[in-house]
């Protein structure tokens, strides 16, 4: 009698076999304060990883800045690469700020969306020209005086799942879409078959996490926590001087690490603010479980999360016509905000336009983070000045 050959199946975390005895084996974080630690808790954080093997891969000096590619091997999963860009011929110490990517959904890519490079890959490229306005953001912030660090966080670019052989839920619903595709005459990037892939196999990586008493927030801010550690370690960065900015999925995560690190000065969210209550019912579906960790409301509101933070000051810039998130969200966000912290504490804007991170916001944010930081010889000040368009 003939036996049924039944189908291997696939990996559903290839690339991250070692992820689940990795994060059995070691703690949580353990944060500077209770509040924080609530925070480290609901999100499952695991104790960061030292970074380990850390590599110059190549070093070019072009437009006044010179931009190094480093590497380092975290805990597990694979390699991570990040960019230190920093002003050509600086001797420092300089203040150093970490640039956070944001989702974009793109993860055949991560932090080169932010760092002008000789060859850019087209996803970095498209991402730039819809997101950031087409402005590198970690190159222009280094421009100002800034030693800044972009890396790949958890999930994206150096750091993605292997989808070569996608689990079979995954591969079922990129079949569907290669069958769109082939019906409008579309032929997929590289990048487009791994980004459609990995927007369906998001919702796997969070049950795997879930599973694991971790999530997919809480493993992005273990990557992002150990990339400050080497940005606060390398030669010519004044590790008294540190901060960190990020757009949309970005700047979430800029609001999680301040809060998980004292070593976080001052931060900068870009169009990531809202109440969870006017997420519900027709916002939901424009998150990522980025945003979206079970239970976290239990913690309290979005806005309520940055008084779990030391840093001395921040910068939240709202867009108007962000798709998505309703502005009256917004607006009692920013109340809140105004309410919880002391006047110089907390800045808001709010400008014209939709879910992009414009050349304009850039500049404002660049200049907060140089009165915050001080850069350029010139000591921090109390408190940045700015003149938004519309409050």
């Amino acid at each position: 009698m003939n036996e049924t050959i039944q189908p291997v199946r696939p990996s559903a975390i290839a690339g991250y076999e070692d992820w689940p005895d990795w994060v059995r084996q070691h703690p949580r974080h353990q944060a500077s304060g209770p509040a924080a630690q609530e925070l480290s808790d609901a999100l499952g954080v695991p104790v960061p990883s030292t970074p380990e093997n850390l590599q110059v891969h190549r070093e070019d000096t072009h437009d006044g800045v010179t931009t190094s590619q480093l590497s380092w091997q975290l805990g597990f999963g694979p390699r991570t690469t990040g960019w230190l860009v920093r002003p050509a011929g600086s001797t420092g110490p300089l203040p150093g700020v970490l640039a956070l990517h944001c989702h974009g959904g793109n993860k055949f890519g991560g932090a080169d969306r932010l760092v002008e490079l000789p060859h850019s890959h087209p996803s970095a490229a498209a991402a730039r020209a819809g997101h950031y306005d087409g402005h590198a953001l970690a190159t222009d912030v280094a421009r100002r005086g800034f030693a800044v660090l972009a890396h790949d966080t958890f999930a994206w670019g150096s750091r993605r799942f292997d989808l070569a052989h996608p689990p079979w839920r995954t591969a079922s619903a990129l079949d569907a879409r290669k069958a769109q595709w082939r019906e409008d005459g579309v032929e997929p990037s590289e990048a487009d078959l791994y980004n459609a892939a990995a927007g369906y196999h998001e919702d796997t990586v969070a049950k795997a996490a879930g599973l694991l008493g971790t999530s997919l927030a809480g493993m992005a801010a273990h990557d992002d926590l150990s990339a400050l550690e080497v940005l606060a370690g390398l030669p010519g960065v004044d590790q008294d001087r540190l901060g960190c900015l990020g757009f949309s999925g970005g700047g979430g995560r800029s609001l999680t690490l301040a809060a998980l690190s004292p070593r976080i000065r001052t931060y900068v969210v870009t169009c990531m603010m809202t109440t969870f209550q006017s997420l519900l019912p027709a916002y939901l579906d424009a998150h990522s479980w980025l945003l979206q960790t079970p239970g976290l409301w239990k913690l309290g509101d979005w806005p309520e999360l940055t008084t779990r933070s030391g840093a001395g000051s921040f910068l939240v810039q709202y867009a108007l016509a962000d798709p998505l998130f309703p502005e009256a969200g917004m607006r009692d966000a920013h109340n809140k905000l105004k309410s919880l912290h002391s006047p110089g504490a907390y800045t808001g804007s709010f400008w014209p336009g939709g879910h992009v991170f414009t050349a304009r916001m850039q500049q404002e944010a660049i200049s907060f983070l140089s009165a915050a930081l001080g850069t350029g010889g010139q000591r921090p000040q109390n408190r940045p000045t700015f003149h938004p368009l519309s409050l």
